[in-house]
């Protein structure tokens, strides 16, 4: 008796084991809910995807809205797209925010938005409410040097068929700033700008700044504009002090040259001074030779030195009678 109960019991619990694998490998409910919802999912097909390593519930219930939202969609379809590394669920979505919005829009784009790194239940999103993206603080200079500083808002609309490959939002908002600087560069003053900020609005938009993006813009208005600096005063002030220094600069190169000019000239001077010391001290050699050869005579040697102390003398009494020599004044 006791060993029979134990087998009866060893049985029970191999059969609840048996069937709590086969549940969990064969999804029965999710096959239940799906014939519920009217999607014709065998049960074979469920479980050739847990071979697959895929998700049962990850498919079928994205088909399950699917087909309750009227979409044409199969199997095949989600799972190959599925095994491709895309987001099922998102796609659907978008799918049906797409029908109810009346967007065409087929399941092969969808998935080539999705596998590509968008977000396509945004892009139709965006499409059906558009967005407003705040450029930053654009600053330009006018003709007469003023800076203005802008913000525009600019109202976008996701354009589905550029999604793939198009350019973003950090395109939309370089081009517009290009624009905004272009346009307040060639106003001819900066209360043209600011008496007409319109003008800034209708000549970006008119530029055609959405080739190429994922986006077509729908408007584009000016938030804020402000006067900043004089631009053309600072860059003059700057001009005007770089050549007050190049002017310093070439005056105190000069006056170097005239500097070492002038002491090459004392240094001429001194060896002009040494070439006199120099000839001079051969005068007595040559007195000495001459006296010595006979042509100068004893005489003639006494009358130039009575020659030369007169001349000392004339040139002692001349410095006496100077203004401010000796004491005397005159």
């Amino acid at each position: 008796m006791d060993g029979s109960l134990i087998t009866i019991l060893l049985l029970a619990a191999l059969a609840v084991i048996a069937l709590s694998v086969f549940f969990t490998f064969v999804p029965v409910m999710l096959w239940i809910s799906a014939l519920a919802s009217g999607v014709r999912v065998g049960i074979i097909t469920l479980v050739a995807m847990r071979l697959r390593r895929v998700i049962p519930s990850r498919i079928v219930n994205p088909m399950i809205k699917a087909t309750k939202a009227g979409l044409g969609l199969t199997i095949n379809q989600l799972e190959s797209h599925f095994l491709a590394g895309g987001n099922v669920d998102r796609v659907v979505n978008a799918l049906i925010a797409a029908h109810r919005a009346n967007i065409h829009l087929e399941f092969e784009r969808a998935a080539a938005i999705d596998l590509a790194g968008r977000d396509v239940l945004q892009a139709v999103q965006m499409s059906v409410n558009p967005k407003v993206i705040e450029t930053p603080t654009v600053s330009a200079v006018a003709k007469d040097g003023i800076e203005v500083k802008v913000i525009a808002r600019v109202t976008v609309r996701a354009n589905i068929d550029r999604l793939v490959g198009g350019a973003g939002e950090e395109t939309i908002i370089a081009r517009v700033g290009e624009g905004i600087v272009t346009t307040v560069g060639s106003a001819g003053s900066h209360k043209e700008v600011l008496e007409n900020p319109d003008l800034i609005s209708r000549t970006v938009l008119g530029k055609g700044l959405d080739a190429g993006t994922a986006f077509e813009i729908l408007s584009i208005d000016i938030a804020d504009v402000d006067v900043g600096k004089n631009i053309g005063a600072h860059l003059q002030t700057e001009q005007a002090e770089a050549d007050k220094r190049i002017a310093q600069a070439k005056a105190e190169e000069r006056r170097a040259m005239a500097v070492a000019q002038e002491q090459e000239m004392k240094a001429r001077v001194v060896e002009m001074k040494a070439k006199v010391v120099e000839a001079e001290s051969e005068v007595p050699l040559a007195m000495a030779e001459a006296l010595r050869d006979g042509k100068m005579g004893v005489m003639d040697y006494m009358n130039l030195k009575n020659i030369d102390a007169d001349t000392q003398m004339r040139s002692s009494l001349g410095r006496m009678n100077e203004p401010g020599k000796d004491g005397e004044d005159t």
